[in-house]
């Protein structure tokens, strides 16, 4: 027997206990003489049956599924569920079934029972409740002893809450609470689990100088989720502490299970998003679970995220493959995944090697592939045309044949939204190897067990490799001059966290849209393009002054702002679907996908056949002839207006 299950067995005898010894005070408290004697003599004919009868209820009810130290107001609900069907019970037994037969009177009685129920709750909750408060107790005592760090809670008092109950447990360590910030005037003058709330955000530094007198100098404050909602001004908050030398963190993974709670740096891209798209936690849970997982490109940014992803969501078994050693080291390395039961392992591989990549996905065959590899910076790839379709088209031919090949249930394509109207190289194979994702999952569907190939769009990815907010993040650091190519430029924006997620509820979406459709239906209602709706688009001039105000500095006057021009193969505005693309509603929050235009398998070949030879001999100007034909919304090396104003798209983006 396991020490889970000697607890476990340990409170089924406490509750059985109880139970035979509430009946017992029931009967000493409500009857004396000859009437106690009387049903003293028939107890030990009752009392088996009714206490066997009440452990069957307590399991129904879900009594031992909780653990004590942990009793809460639904376990106090799930007792007072249990001993009411046990009273309701014997009212039933001793004034129908029973009693009046056997021993021609009521042995219990309307009021024995209503006492009953009072003493089996006081014997069943009491316990509970005085076995958590002295856990409490212990914890606070420990906590005090330990913790080194007097610190200010900021936010909401209900976040607040889950905070200090995260510190109880010992998920949050070294913090010592000593008051709670509030934005809201309406939280001032309560206490919560004994921490008062001092002040608004706006008593920040009379806080901090009242401590200071008292001897107690507050050394960390910490963020609730609620503290960095727009109506809180967090850049003021964040502008306060710095001023004050104060360090300010904020709580993470508190809604994905207290064990995972940890602090982080509070940054300024904390600062510079909408607030995330919710996810559907069970339906990737369901997804994932049990399934081998192939990632190409899985050190990367992007590719990295959705690793640790995929761990977190239970996949049997991970495959990282990644041309640079150093990058895959790193994930191998890293303790979401380290710490993980998924059995993972990496490979050194290309994908553009089609052999080595065809014998990795024979040997591992997973269930599903998520392709992150590629080539995705603008001005490099512009001028290093033929790596950008050796890896972004043909890696991506070869990741998507050996996949089919391998009889993958879904392979998911990381693609750009500069795949739209492409402008740039980087845009137009993007897209090419999405038309050639759409060719092949056209020419399966509807057959049992056929891949289903899709990409997936996103904008801009916070904190990726050659991000503009880390490059601003470092200018402003060296006194500036912070650098924008253009004073319209616009971007979308999202966390790495949103755009791995957006991969996996995509991937699913696919998945089970192909499992409905092979019995011959019309498939040319399929999904094959899938987008997050992030909102509205940032223009890149207003996100410097706003990183620099942030850093404690005015623009223009402090860190100048210099506008360099737009480089090679970068447009204004970035496009979320293209004009003939008919969208498709998916039923996902916060996703929309586009019903699939392209080519026939046949036509793409032959485009990437002339793109080889384009390749072979060097020739660029062959190669963009192929893009022209294939895209012709492509636009060699020339800046060009969006088709549709950017109101319109920000406003079907956040539809």
């Amino acid at each position: 027997m396991t020490r889970q299950d000697f607890k476990k067995a340990l409170i089924i005898a406490h509750d059985l206990v109880m139970t035979a010894v509430a009946v017992l005070a029931t009967f000493f408290v409500r009857f004396e003489g000859f009437l106690l004697s009387e049903r003293l003599v028939h107890l030990p004919l009752v009392l088996p049956p009714f206490v066997a009868f009440a452990g069957a209820v307590y399991w129904y009810f879900q009594l031992y599924r909780s653990k004590w130290r942990f009793a809460s107001l639904p376990d106090l609900f799930n007792i007072f569920r249990a001993v009411t069907v046990l009273a309701l019970a014997l009212l039933v037994v001793d004034y129908v079934l029973v009693s009046p037969q056997f021993f021609g009177i009521y042995f219990f009685g309307k009021v024995t029972i209503a006492l009953y129920w009072l003493v089996q709750m006081f014997l069943l909750g009491g316990p509970r409740l005085a076995f958590r408060y002295m856990k409490y107790a212990r914890s606070r005592n420990t906590l005090e002893r330990n913790a080194s760090t007097p610190t200010l809670l900021l936010g909401r008092v209900s976040d607040t809450e889950v905070i200090l109950r995260a510190i109880e447990s010992g998920a949050v360590r070294k913090l010592q609470p000593r008051g709670i910030l509030s934005y809201r005037a309406d939280d001032l003058g309560q206490s919560i689990r004994g921490v008062p709330v001092l002040g608004t955000f706006d008593d920040l530094d009379q806080v901090i100088q009242d401590f200071n007198e008292r001897g107690v100098p507050i050394r960390r404050l910490v963020a609730t989720p609620s503290a960095l909602t727009p109506e809180a001004n967090p850049d003021t908050l964040l502008a306060r502490s710095r001023r004050l030398g104060l360090p300010l963190v904020r709580v993470t993974s508190l809604g994905e299970g207290m064990r995972d709670a940890e602090l982080a740096p509070l940054e300024i891209e904390d600062l510079l998003l909408r607030p995330t798209v919710q996810i559907d936690r069970q339906r990737l849970e369901t997804f994932i679970r049990g399934k081998r997982v192939l990632v190409t490109g899985g050190g990367g940014s992007i590719g990295s995220e959705i690793c640790t992803r995929v761990v977190a969501f239970g996949a049997s078994d991970l495959l990282i493959l990644e041309s640079s050693e150093p990058s895959l080291h790193h994930i191998l390395e890293n303790p979401t995944i380290l710490s993980s039961d998924t059995r993972v392992d990496g490979v050194i591989a290309d994908v553009r090697d089609r052999e080595r990549i065809r014998e990795v996905m024979g040997e591992f065959r997973p269930d599903v592939v998520f392709h992150a590899a590629a080539l995705k910076h603008v001005p490099y790839l512009e001028k290093n045309w033929t790596e950008g379709v050796k890896t972004n088209v043909f890696g991506s031919v070869n990741v998507a044949d050996a996949a089919v090949e391998a009889g993958v249930s879904a392979i998911v394509m990381i693609s750009t939204d500069k795949a739209i109207d492409p402008v740039s190289m980087l845009g137009a194979t993007k897209r090419l190897a999405e038309m050639y994702g759409q060719a092949l999952d056209a020419e399966f569907m509807g057959r049992n067990g056929a891949t289903r190939t899709i990409a997936v769009r996103f904008g801009n990815v916070l904190g990726s490799v050659g991000s503009v907010v880390p490059k601003f993040k470092a200018q402003i650091a060296r006194g500036g001059p912070v650098t924008v190519t253009h004073p319209d430029m616009v971007r979308y924006f999202m966390t790495t966290r949103e755009a791995a997620d957006l991969v996996l509820t995509s991937a699913s979406h696919a998945d089970a849209e192909g499992r409905t459709l092979t019995d011959g239906t019309n498939t040319d209602e399929r999904a094959s393009v899938y987008v997050l709706k992030m909102g509205q688009p940032v223009r890149i001039y207003d996100l410097a002054e706003r990183m620099i105000r942030l850093a404690g500095y005015e623009p223009g006057e402090d860190i100048e702002i210099s506008v360099t021009g737009t480089r090679p193969g970068e447009r204004l505005h970035e496009i979320l679907f293209a004009r003939e693309e008919p969208r498709a509603e998916i039923g996902i929050d916060g996703v929309m996908a586009a019903k699939p235009v392209f080519a026939d398998r046949a036509r793409v070949d032959q485009w990437l056949n002339t793109l080889a030879r384009a390749i072979t001999v060097g020739d660029r100007a062959m190669a963009e002839r192929v893009f022209e034909e294939a895209i012709p919304e492509f636009k060699r090396r020339k800046q060009v207006p969006p088709p549709a104003a950017p109101v319109e798209q920000a406003r079907l983006a956040s539809n």
